[in-house]
């Protein structure tokens, strides 16, 4: 198959993969000289890869770019004089990480489509249309746990150290992407409670760091949690996705990161 680069882009997505210059796949304008040059008497040809963005949260911009999605790979069909199997649509559906973000309304989405399925059914005869869903799956199933080692103050500040931090957590530390770095949600596993239960003397502010030799090994930064001592556990949450396959796992020479699925 061929990943294409769109002209047009995901708005409001977190990582943007198509529109301008892109490291991702062949430039839409290219195509029809490239697909002339190909022998396709002597390869599998079976389709093509629209993969516009990440982590999208804005429902209309991704009803948009399915629509010109579809628009496109219409086009990619008619140009290959082969059957084509599969059109990959990509994904870009998003989950809420940080506060004042929403979930996604699926109904409006999916509803479009459909609509776009139907309109395009003679175009996409017997063609696979597939649509990558990844993290909206699985980012939310997944928790990632560590223990306080070492509780240190300096200067008016308190960390927390914990046993893991970036090489099991990448995503989490903000080092994969965030141009500012937000907070993903965090807790004290072990001290879970009502907020209405806590006092307010119980509540801390804290910084949680991991054991690395590097300013970069954040876990949390200026979290209000309950107080927190040595053995009690740090538990980050929406840590379902790119986690431990997309951290430094060797880094430091630290031990590696157990998964478990419940």
């Amino acid at each position: 198959a061929i990943r294409i680069n769109p002209a047009f882009e995901l708005k409001a997505s977190g990582m943007k993969m198509s529109g301008g210059a892109k490291p991702f796949g062949i430039d839409e304008e290219l195509l029809p000289e490239l697909i002339n040059t190909l022998p396709f008497d002597e390869i599998n040809f079976r389709g093509f890869h629209i993969f516009a963005g990440s982590q999208n949260l804005k429902v209309d911009a991704i009803i948009e770019m399915h629509q010109k999605t579809f628009k496109l790979a219409q086009q990619l069909v008619e140009l290959v004089p082969v059957k084509v199997d599969y059109i990959n649509i990509g994904g870009g559906l998003g989950i809420p990480y940080f506060p004042g973000e929403k979930r996604l309304d699926l109904e409006p989405i999916s509803e479009n489509l459909a609509e776009l399925l139907t309109e395009f059914e003679q175009s996409f005869t017997d063609i696979d249309i597939i649509m990558e869903l990844g993290r909206y799956l699985v980012g939310e199933a997944g928790i990632y746990v560590s223990k306080i080692i070492d509780k240190k103050a300096s200067r008016e500040t308190t960390y927390l150290i914990c046993d893991g931090g970036l090489h099991h957590h990448l995503a989490n530390s903000g080092n994969f992407g965030q141009v500012i770095r937000k907070n993903y949600p965090v807790a004290i596993g072990n001290k879970i409670t009502n907020e209405n239960d806590i006092a307010l003397t119980e509540i801390e502010k804290v910084n949680i760091v991991g054991p690395l030799c590097t300013p970069l090994d954040i876990l949390a930064d200026k979290v209000n949690l309950p107080n927190a001592i040595i053995g009690d556990y740090v538990v980050v949450y929406q840590s379902g996705a790119y986690g431990a396959s997309a951290s430094p796992k060797d880094f430091l020479s630290q031990p590696t990161v157990s998964e478990i699925l419940l």
